[in-house]
């Protein structure tokens, strides 16, 4: 006898939960996990960028290799991610003889826990259940969170048609923020709630990724710093190609598309191929970032200007085009994205020309989501103090006497 789901919300802080399979779907289930404070232990032999970010950030464990039932030994649930129905299977099979709840991505008839839709709003977590219907779940889903947004009459209108219609296709370039899920614009998740493909850097909030609809095609497009990345030629290859079949197509970027976004050569690429695009800008992590950190980039009779720059490039590379002699002369807030590697560098340059070596620095880690972390420091030993504190990227660099201004 088949009866209805029992709800339950699952309290997984601190407790193991086994996932197996380290591909689309295990890239977008993990970071509900994570954010519930589930112990993850994964089990692979590959991962996505996304999910090897999550290894080297140390947030979960991974296991590179093929399961074997001892891997659910303690384990208080198991989600498995594999498209194999075999090997799902065996899982399902182990977790049935340890009484551990099993989700199934490849067969919900299978499972012995269902994965519902799921909108957050603040502390108010909602789930639905469609009695199997994946669409009809996440229809009724998008219904309470425009609810619980008051953005019904926005969330409404414009609606594209639903997948598998006839209209034809076309590309989003949607800013995602700078990682909190709930710092993305109303429009952006609409675009989100009507995709058919999802192209997503590894900076997207994992959490977003966890709202698809399950028959969204997710394209991992990760960039991670000086590690492995697809190709822009590739990623603009997908984009045009998913459109020109009809599909609606979102281009999801941490921050906004055009601050160091490479939005610009995605939009080119569309164009060049007849393929419309909308562009959503993005909250940028150069202003967020350092605001939630309590520095805010301008302040009456303390900065007038703020510059933002990448520091992906050394000053003395022949490559960079950052004129940073003529920085070091600015009075105001200097901002560097993506600097970490080479910070040592830009703060000798910037002391070499004239900015005093006693100038406040902030540096901001994974800005916005629940894993920030601060630095205060001084321009002379700011490089060395992230050393030592072991900082890595993501990481916002802030320069200027702003630094100071709202301690108290």
């Amino acid at each position: 006898m088949i009866g209805n789901p029992y709800p339950l919300g699952l309290r997984l802080a601190g407790r193991r939960v086994v996932v197996v399979g380290g591909g689309a779907v295990a890239t977008r289930r993990v970071p509900a996990l994570l954010d519930a404070g589930a112990d993850v232990f994964l089990v692979s032999p590959e991962l996505t960028p996304a999910l090897h970010a999550h290894v080297d950030a140390g947030r979960l464990h991974w296991a590179p290799r093929r399961f074997v039932p001892a891997d659910l030994d303690g384990a208080w649930l198991v989600q498995v991610a594999v498209d194999d129905p075999l090997a799902a299977a065996s899982v399902s099979a182990a977790a049935a003889e340890r009484r551990i709840f099993c989700v199934r991505a490849d067969d919900r008839s299978a499972a012995t826990a269902w994965t519902p839709a799921v909108t957050r709003h603040g502390p108010v977590t909602v789930a639905v259940f469609g009695g199997g219907d994946p669409r009809r779940a996440m229809s009724v889903r998008d219904a309470v969170r425009d609810l619980l947004n008051v953005r019904t009459g926005l969330a409404a209108a414009g609606r594209g048609v639903p997948p598998g219609g006839a209209a034809p296709g076309r590309v989003a370039l949607v800013g995602a923020g700078p990682g909190d899920p709930e710092l993305i614009t109303v429009k952006g998740w609409r675009l989100l709630t009507e995709a058919d493909v999802v192209v997503a850097d590894r900076l997207v909030p994992g959490l977003l990724l966890d709202e698809l609809r399950p028959d969204v095609e997710l394209v991992d497009a990760s960039k991670i710093p000086y590690g492995p990345s697809r190709a822009q030629e590739e990623i603009n290859r997908i984009l045009v190609d998913r459109a020109l079949a009809g599909k609606v197509v979102v281009r999801l970027k941490g921050g906004d598309p055009y601050v160091f976004g490479r939005g610009g050569e995605e939009l080119l690429a569309c164009a060049e191929a007849g393929v419309p695009v909308t562009v959503v800008p993005g909250v940028t992590s150069a202003i967020a970032v350092p605001a939630v950190a309590g520095v805010p980039v301008t302040h009456r009779a303390v900065a007038h200007e703020f510059t933002v720059v990448s520091g992906h490039v050394a000053p003395d590379s022949p490559d960079s085009l950052v004129r940073w002699p003529a920085l070091a002369g600015l009075r105001g807030t200097l901002v560097v994205l993506m600097g970490l590697k080479n910070l040592a560098a830009i703060t000798a340059t910037l002391t070499a020309h004239g900015r005093d070596p006693a100038t406040p620095v902030a540096v901001i880690q994974e800005g916005t989501t629940g894993a920030q972390r601060t630095l205060r420091s001084t321009l002379g030993a700011v490089a060395a103090d992230v050393v030592a504190a072991g900082l890595r990227p993501p990481a916002i660099v802030v320069i200027g006497d702003v630094v100071g201004t709202l301690d108290v």
